[in-house]
């Protein structure tokens, strides 16, 4: 189900949220309670709005929340000034000083929460197993994404995968990778971030360089990426590694929806299912796509009900395609055949 759009306040101090509780209630509106980064995680990029408590602040900063808008730190009169500094860090547009910022805070929760305008749509792939065939499934959305007029980022998240480049045919496209990212020093401005990055038309690649020496994203590059995408792309796919390291785990948290590849065997389905436990700790919204046919008779549905996911759709193998990602020409290119009409309804375009 839908993540709350409630507004989200995170603070394991009673007294500040006996005050925060108050204030929502005079700006007329309940709100959700996490006492620790932990519990905020699964609401905390859905919500209207998110208080954190400044006893919260550094815990929130060493969990790599997701960067995202309106973020409000909230403390005592009197807070050290490096409370703003460790604020900005996390990517709070404000602080606010109690009591005296006590009606800025109520028309803040007082605020309809249709005033911000939605981002992007956070697609994550991931394979059930070794070869499922999810960065073909990630390229192809994002190809088929733009080819039904969004803009859209393709970020490779998985550094000891063949590399997204390459399934674009971009490898020798200029434009910044993951290693300049994961090297800038300070805030990274997020439309010239867009600019920076390999792109066609409104198609936007973030991947590795070939001889790339990252063995893992950092959590900080994966925040700005994705803060990037929500202001300036209406559709971001993420092709994760099955070994989810603090990038993968932010990727996931921000994701609407986590598409899991499986082949259709049984033991693929057996690890698929592991899989799959470990991404709902991060995203509550999956579903599978079966990739097949299979040998021995199963059918996608079998197959999603031992994985224990909702059937997202199923593919068979397509010779022409294959022949195609040999010569560099992206999967569903030319719109034709199931994989893009598969992706048309998971990015929910006609």
């Amino acid at each position: 189900m839908p993540a709350s759009r409630l507004p989200l306040v995170v603070t394991a101090d009673p007294r500040l949220l006996d005050d925060l509780l108050r204030l929502a209630a005079a700006g007329g509106t309940e709100v959700e309670v996490a006492t620790d980064p932990v519990a905020a995680r699964p609401r905390y990029s859905a919500a209207s709005i998110v208080m954190i408590g400044a006893d919260q602040l550094q815990p929130c900063l060493r969990a790599h929340l997701p960067r995202r808008r309106r973020v409000v730190v909230v403390g005592p009169h009197g807070m050290p000034p490096e409370t703003w500094t460790h604020a900005q860090l996390l990517g709070a547009e404000h602080g606010a000083a109690l009591p005296a910022a006590e009606p800025w805070v109520v028309d803040r929760f007082a605020a309809p929460r249709s005033d911000e305008p939605p981002g992007a749509r956070v697609l994550a792939v991931i394979g059930g197993c070794g070869g499922a065939g999810a960065s073909i499934l990630a390229t192809a959305l994002a190809v088929t994404g733009v080819r039904c007029g969004r803009r859209a980022l393709l970020v490779d998240a998985d550094p000891l995968g063949g590399g997204l480049d390459l399934a674009l045919g971009w490898e020798h496209e200029p434009g910044l990778r993951w290693s300049a990212l994961a090297g800038a020093d300070g805030p990274v401005d997020p439309p010239a971030l867009m600019r920076a990055l390999p792109s066609q038309g409104d198609l936007v690649l973030l991947s590795f360089t070939q001889d790339d020496a990252l063995v893992q994203v950092p959590a900080e590059a994966m925040a700005a990426a994705l803060d990037a995408a929500r202001r300036g792309r209406d559709l971001v796919v993420v092709d994760l590694p099955r070994h989810l390291d603090d990038a993968a785990a932010l990727a996931l948290d921000a994701a609407d929806q986590t598409l899991l590849v499986v082949p259709a065997e049984v033991r693929a389905a057996a690890a698929a299912r592991r899989v799959r436990s470990m991404v709902g700790h991060h995203c509550d919204d999956q579903a599978a796509v079966v990739r097949g046919p299979a040998p021995g008779g199963l059918r996608p549905e079998d197959v999603a009900q031992a994985v224990g996911l909702p059937l997202a759709g199923a593919l068979d193998p397509e010779p022409a395609m294959c022949a195609a990602l040999e010569r560099g020409e992206p999967p569903a290119l030319n719109g034709k055949g199931r994989l893009a009409a598969l992706c048309r309804d998971l990015i929910g375009a006609a």
